[in-house]
């Protein structure tokens, strides 16, 4: 994957959303770039579960969970998104089981680790703009993430 976030950035940088540095990679690829499918959770990932088990396309799972202090990815939806073709994961929120989602070959990009998950049972919202980070994530759009960062383009980059 040949891309650098600092180079997409001195070539478009008026076109280009720039994440706030408060995303850490607990992923096993340093990289990550696709279209855009969102989710806002409450919380509870079921609709998450559902959607990674879709053909990703080579699209990134991008997933508001408004920083709640739970985990909402792990080891089991980590190899949903690795078997369906998903090119990563951006959670404004948690993630757990890191001893193994560091070693599968797909990004992962969240706030930080907590080891529990959470029982609340709401619903989700699938395709709708999210805002977190300093910028919106929306269908379609093209993000590009590695060690400097992430990126979002209205367009993809060549």
């Amino acid at each position: 994957m040949e891309f650098f976030t600092a180079d997409l950035c001195d070539a478009n940088a008026e076109e280009a959303q720039i994440a706030l540095p408060i995303f850490k990679n607990y992923g096993g690829a340093l990289k990550c770039k696709g279209p855009i499918k969102t989710i806002k959770l409450n919380e509870h990932n079921a609709d998450l579960v559902s959607m990674l088990q879709e053909d990703g396309q080579n699209h990134i799972a991008v997933v508001d969970v408004n920083g709640d202090y739970c985990a909402v990815v792990g080891e089991n939806l980590m190899k949903f998104a690795v078997k369906n073709n998903w090119a990563g994961i951006v959670v404004n929120g948690y993630v757990r089981d890191i001893h193994v989602t560091k070693t599968l070959p797909l990004a992962l990009f969240a706030l930080g680790t907590c080891p529990y998950k959470s029982p609340n049972k709401a619903a989700s919202k699938r395709g709708v703009e999210v805002v977190f980070g300093g910028i919106a994530f929306r269908e379609g759009e093209y993000l590009y993430g590695d060690e400097d960062g992430i990126v979002v383009f209205k367009q993809e980059q060549k």
